[in-house]
């Protein structure tokens, strides 16, 4: 697979890190939609939440639990955050490998839009 996101995976793209392991890796955002905006993204080739397996729920387990403690390290957990997957074209998806967008430091409105 060929997109922005594996050739940060693989170096070929600078991305500012802030955690990296053998299953994922998370970089802030360069158009943060929020003062805290990460991306993190699995080091395996799943296009999106549409396209995961059985054999995938270790690595979507272990995305939520780094998701957490990316939050935590990034200082939002006592305020809150989001997490937000879009899933293919209509959901606003615009990069065809899975990612969770982690969002905080400011208060959010619900439904998204509203902000």
């Amino acid at each position: 697979m060929s997109n922005i996101f594996a050739d940060i995976i693989d170096r070929k793209i600078p991305a500012d890190i802030v955690y990296e392991d053998e299953l994922c890796l998370a970089f802030k955002d360069v158009n943060p939609q929020a003062p805290v905006h990460i991306l993190l993204v699995p080091k395996k080739e799943i296009v999106s939440i549409a396209t995961v397996e059985p054999e995938d729920k270790e690595v979507l387990g272990h995305l939520l639990v780094k998701a957490r403690e990316i939050a935590e390290q990034a200082g939002v957990t006592e305020g809150g955050y989001r997490l937000v997957i879009n899933t293919n074209a209509d959901s606003g998806q615009s990069v065809f490998h899975l990612h969770i967008h982690i969002l905080g430091g400011k208060r959010m409105g619900w439904p998204p839009w509203a902000n």
